[in-house]
């Protein structure tokens, strides 16, 4: 797979799908939840192509489960390939994490050991997965707010050792290494600097909750300034990565968010001097 350069994006929400027709605004692509669209018909699915139609898309999961010990939902499997076949998107991405058991979502991502049994395990389902839908994942860093006595080594070293053996890429979400950080006690450049470049096509900015002595991951503020800090020094180590913002809850308007997403523009030209037409479709 080419590490394609799309630009600058938002997830898409059902909030601004009207905006996002009648405005067509300045945003490089956008990304899907891809549970959302796994129906047949409707008005949503409306929407979703009317917008692919001016916009290139890529597809977000949260309910593959790469990590469960429940065997792989090939139902789940079969409707996700079948909306890549409809919505043609750049790529796929998920969470390095597990949602469920005894076939039940908990609806949460809950991170993984990090073992050398939770390697080989979620190396071999990642590899299914791919085959089943001919083509590579990217897998997603989620933010934890726990750990577990049989990990043997950090996270970063788990993630790096899970694509590398499964052949898949990199979703780089920076608000959560910086939440990871703060919750666990590491320096998140250390994180960082581990990570092979040739693994990472994308970045997620996103705000989080900040209680002093703990941070969640929310998604419902504006990106932290320390977190905008992180994603300057991200580039600098990863050079132009595809990047977008994450809003789920407390959404302001399109061009609240687009504005926002200007500042991720603006640090990534001072940061890789970046001419307009290297980020421009």
């Amino acid at each position: 797979m080419d590490n394609k350069f799309l630009g600058f994006g938002l997830g898409l929400r059902t909030d601004h799908f009207v905006d996002v027709l009648e405005q067509k605004p300045d945003v490089d692509w956008f990304e899907i939840v891809s549970e959302n669209f796994m129906v047949d018909g409707g008005k949503p699915k409306h929407f979703l192509h009317s917008i692919r139609r001016d916009y290139p898309m890529v597809m977000h999961g949260v309910s593959l489960s790469i990590g469960s010990t429940d065997p792989l939902d090939m139902s789940y499997l079969g409707k996700l390939k079948a909306l890549a076949g409809e919505l043609e998107p750049e790529w796929l991405s998920d969470h390095l994490c597990w949602t469920s058991v005894g076939n039940v979502n908990s609806h949460d991502l809950l991170p993984l050991p990090y073992s050398e049994e939770a390697i080989n395990h979620v190396v071999d389902r990642v590899q299914r997965v791919q085959d089943y839908l001919g083509r590579q994942i990217f897998l997603e860093n989620v933010s934890s707010y726990l750990s577990y006595d049989d990990s043997i080594c950090p996270e970063w070293e788990f993630l790096s050792e899970v694509v590398q053996r499964a052949d898949c890429f990199v979703l780089l979400d920076i608000n959560n290494i910086y939440v990871s950080a703060r919750n666990h006690g590491f320096d998140p450049l250390e994180y960082i600097n581990a990570i092979d470049p040739d693994r990472v096509r994308q970045f997620h900015l996103a705000g989080h909750s900040d209680y002093g002595d703990y941070v969640i991951d929310t998604h419902d503020h504006d990106v932290a300034d320390a977190v905008w800090e992180l994603y300057a020094q991200s580039l600098e180590r990863f050079g132009a990565v595809s990047t977008m913002i994450e809003r789920d809850d407390n959404i302001p308007s399109l061009s609240v968010l687009v504005g926002e997403l200007n500042v991720a523009r603006d640090i990534a030209d001072s940061t890789l001097f970046l001419e307009p037409q290297q980020v421009a479709l």
